[in-house]
């Protein structure tokens, strides 16, 4: 039996958005991320992915089933 995908995304932001592009930064906002660290859970759609692979090099990602 194929493993279901996850629910929800669980992302940190791990790097400052210091020295990144405008439209990097307006992604990370767009996230709902704030300061370093901060974690967030977001659902685990195509949009979000896209959001979450422009700025990847920022970013901790993990799958969650919350």
């Amino acid at each position: 039996m194929a493993k279901k995908p996850a629910k929800n995304l669980k992302i940190t932001l791990k790097r400052s958005v210091i020295s990144t592009l405008p439209d990097q930064r307006a992604t990370v906002k767009a996230l709902g991320l704030r300061k370093r660290h901060q974690t967030v859970v977001r659902p685990n759609i195509p949009a979000v992915r896209g959001m979450v692979k422009k700025v990847i090099h920022l970013l901790e990602v993990e799958e969650s089933n919350e």
